[in-house]
């Protein structure tokens, strides 16, 4: 068969509008596309949510890709390795109550597993700002990072659902907006973001999962996400709580929708 490289381009455009289409009206949007993310998406997706991921790179995962400082191993306490086992992720044990995984294993596998249960992932998508109705947010505003990253003055598209979650980690981009652009509180002790404090790993593993919850009318908040948010610590490369936290996020909505 010979190549032709219209029809190439063809299909490409053909099946990604197709995509777009479908997703632009959601019951879950989540912005982030971590291992929170990843896992909150697989949860609502095994649960028959329509559920579509907005990653801005070009690559899934987060932070976990690179372990810690480059190592690329993760550890996961015990609480979250029945989630690892769910995933068909190996672990192997470490000292008691601890476990290291491959952290290239762990994205690749949390990502196809998300995917394989019905959800959507959209990388190189930006989001800008958030649709608001009556004090809620009721969906999120999007453009190509390319957009983003140069400053074009390219205007965006929007993207309805009933939930949406903020997974974008440690910039907690969503809360920012929402902050910045809406005149009401959010539902923090101040009504403001209270900040991501310094390392202590016991404490915000321990937060990662109190903090999961929603933060505005619509918006749920999980991973470093809620954690900086609510004001707790920062836990480096040790994932349980984020994988935990991710799995609660879903739960959560699941028991609203």
């Amino acid at each position: 068969m010979a190549l032709d490289e219209i029809f190439i381009s063809r299909a490409i455009i053909e099946r990604y509008t197709e995509k777009l289409l479908d997703c632009l009206d959601l019951d879950v949007a989540v912005a982030g596309a971590g291992p929170s993310g990843l896992v909150a998406s697989y949860y609502l997706a095994k649960a028959g949510r329509k559920v579509a991921l907005f990653e801005r790179k070009l690559s899934l995962g987060g932070g976990m890709w690179g372990g810690g400082m480059m190592f690329n191993e993760i550890v996961v306490q015990e609480e979250a390795k029945p989630i690892l086992d769910e995933m068909g992720i190996s672990a192997r044990p470490f000292g008691d109550g601890y476990y290291t995984a491959d952290s290239i294993e762990c994205v690749s596998t949390l990502t196809s597993k998300a995917i394989k249960a019905g959800a959507r992932m959209f990388n190189l998508i930006s989001v800008e700002d958030v649709m608001i109705r009556d004090n809620r947010v009721t969906g999120l505003v999007i453009n190509w990072s390319a957009v983003e990253m140069n400053d074009l003055h390219v205007d965006p598209l929007t993207i309805r659902s009933k939930f949406v979650i903020e997974a974008t980690g440690h910039p907690v981009e969503i809360m920012k907006v929402i902050e910045r652009k809406i005149d009401a509180d959010l539902l923090t002790e101040t009504g403001r973001i209270l900040g991501e404090k310094s390392m202590w790993a016991e404490t915000a593993e321990a937060g990662t999962l109190t903090n999961t919850k929603e933060a505005f009318p619509g918006v749920y908040v999980c991973g470093m996400s809620a954690n900086a948010t609510f004001g707790s610590y920062r836990m480096g490369p040790i994932f349980g709580g984020m994988l935990l936290s991710g799995k609660k996020a879903a739960e959560e909505i699941n028991s609203r929708l």
